[in-house]
């Protein structure tokens, strides 16, 4: 496991603050589970670290996964309904076809029901997931309320909402603007591509004919452009890393922007723009800046839209609505 988390203990009172603020609005709480499961979330934290003490990529798979969750009807689980013969649902478009992490959130939801069962949603499962694999890798430690209830809606065409990588940093603005995000929490968001990879698919569109004067990419390095050419000759499914760091939670996300080397055009662009360049500089030059305000931003994001009551519910088997 990554021990470099000082910084993150530093954080939680101040974490815990942050979320003081909104329980209120949301009817969470960091409490909810203490009386019908007080083991939800060491069972949640021991399967994530034994999962990822085998597979440490898995890690950027659940923070992905998270986000794609909450970024579609809120953070309600609906990323992880299969299709039916009747409805086509998000995992199956092709934004979603390389989360991972589905088998782990499987066998948490099976031990848990079997321990409490009826109790514990598999958003709030999925949430608290992504929060210990953001801390395994390095990240910072925060609490987080609980407390979601499981939506009933998954459909593909829902998932067209979802960042594409050839947003620009406008794009990128507005797009987070919508769901009540400012730049620089947008920027933090960004950074959870400290870890993991992309396929070449994303962006091969960088590599050749991209636009009418320009070959590749003019925002990118030529030596980092011949690094990417090369991964995308094994095909469109090759994995080039993030970062030069992809299971360390750190700011070389940042510096690699800062160096033209941004694998994706949409990660670049945040580079490129004066509007959001003078964020990235400051979380390349800070890492505990960016642990600070990626924490509060990754709070704030699993605060989407929950659902409470009758708006949903506790799913016995997080494939499927009850």
């Amino acid at each position: 496991m990554v021990v470099s988390n000082f910084f993150g203990i530093l954080l939680v009172m101040e974490v815990m603050v942050f979320c003081g603020l909104r329980l209120g609005v949301h009817g969470l709480s960091m409490d909810y589970y203490m009386m019908d499961c007080p083991i939800a979330e060491f069972i949640v934290r021991d399967s994530v670290t034994s999962a990822l003490q085998s597979d440490p990529t898995l890690a950027a798979g659940l923070v992905r996964m998270h986000f794609h969750d909450c970024f579609i009807q809120g953070c309600d689980g609906s990323v992880l309904l299969d299709s039916t013969k009747d409805n086509t649902a998000e995992k199956d478009s092709p934004a979603n076809l390389s989360l991972r992490g589905y088998e782990l959130v499987d066998d948490i939801k099976d031990e848990l029901e079997n321990r409490c069962p009826g109790v514990v949603s598999c958003a709030d499962i999925l949430a608290m997931a992504a929060r210990d694999a953001v801390f395994w890798v390095g990240g910072p430690f925060y609490q987080i309320p609980n407390g979601r209830k499981d939506g009933r809606r998954s459909k593909i065409e829902d998932t067209f909402n979802l960042p594409a990588p050839v947003l620009n940093s406008t794009e990128l603005i507005n797009l987070f603007g919508k769901h009540g995000f400012n730049v620089q929490e947008m920027v933090a968001l960004s950074g959870a591509h400290t870890i993991g990879v992309a396929r070449c698919s994303s962006f091969k569109s960088r590599l050749s004919n991209f636009d009418s004067t320009h070959d590749t990419d003019p925002s990118m390095n030529s030596n980092f452009a011949r690094v990417l050419s090369k991964t995308c000759a094994a095909g469109d499914n090759a994995e080039q890393p993030l970062d030069p760091s992809r299971n360390t939670f750190d700011n070389a996300y940042y510096i690699a922007l800062q160096r033209q080397a941004g694998v994706l055009f949409s990660d670049q662009s945040l580079f490129t723009s004066a509007r959001t360049r003078r964020i990235v500089n400051a979380y390349a030059m800070n890492q505990a800046m960016f642990a600070m305000d990626f924490q509060q931003a990754m709070l704030k994001m699993g605060l989407l839209d929950v659902k409470e009551g009758s708006t949903g519910e506790v799913r016995e088997n997080c494939r499927k609505i009850n």
